[in-house]
């Protein structure tokens, strides 16, 4: 049974360096979990042949643009592409005001259901629970509120000896703190927005280096590293991944289309 990730976007705040902003979609059994929605996702959907009506959830970690710039114009062509199942959107409360206005403003309404749960941005919480899956929201540590998830099986396979696990740590700060949430994860994700010569920015800006997402996935006891964010400035990643890979050595970079099986 398949429970896989697909890379999207993979840059921060800006896309540059054939690198498009962050979004990932999840499979898990066959249904799709869209997670984070930069501009450009719905292009990255049709790219890489993922039908956007399989999408039954939307999860928005933070309202920093290059997250969610892209949903909007996602949830506008699941509207002229005649969609009526319901879709479940997981996110900062503030978005259901920003969604509401832009509908208005476009005179559009929905042809489908869209139903909007509100994230507690600061505490460990349960927000979805299916027959075999449950994910929940835990808080980060960045500039404005913002949330990681981690989707983890909770009746595998027969013939798989443990449950699977995908944890998404989007924009953070080092923070040792977020080790209960993703401890043996089949495969974090963790942003690395710098290399450590870069630190002090890091730190100022509340996002990791390369060194210290590694360090966190060591601490945390996960199976596999996916590192992200990239900054505009590295054209290469492959010096980010090294460095990385001097903590942990399975470490993976967030390459757009890749399919990792977790």
């Amino acid at each position: 049974m398949n429970f896989s990730l697909t890379v999207l976007g993979s840059n921060a705040a800006i896309p540059a360096n054939n690198r498009n902003l962050s979004a990932h979609l999840l499979n898990a059994n066959e249904r799709f979990f869209l997670i984070d929605c930069g501009e450009g996702t719905q292009f990255q959907l049709r790219k890489y042949h993922i039908s956007f009506q399989r999408i039954k959830h939307i999860f928005i970690s933070h309202l920093h643009g290059d997250h969610f710039f892209g949903l909007i114009g996602l949830l506008n062509s699941m509207h002229l592409l005649g969609r009526r199942e319901e879709l479940h959107l997981y996110a900062p409360s503030m978005l259901q005001d920003i969604i509401r206005l832009q509908m208005e403003v476009s005179q559009t309404t929905l042809v489908y259901p869209l139903i909007f749960h509100a994230l507690r941005m600061d505490q460990h919480d349960l927000i979805l629970e299916q027959e075999r899956l449950t994910v929940h929201s835990f808080p980060l540590r960045h500039s404005i509120p913002t949330c990681g998830f981690m989707f983890r099986e909770q009746k595998p396979p027969r013939r798989i000896a443990e449950a699977r696990s995908y944890a998404y740590c989007s924009d953070t700060g080092y923070s040792e703190a977020i080790i209960p949430f993703v401890r043996e994860a089949g495969l974090l994700y963790h942003e690395a927005t710098f290399m450590q010569d870069l630190a002090h920015a890091a730190a100022d800006k509340l996002h990791s280096t390369a060194m210290e997402a590694a360090t966190i996935a060591s601490l945390a006891g996960v199976k596999k590293l996916l590192i992200g964010h990239f900054s505009a400035r590295y054209e290469d990643i492959g010096p980010l991944l090294a460095e990385a890979r001097s903590v942990f050595p399975e470490t993976y970079p967030a390459e757009e289309g890749i399919c990792i099986n977790i």
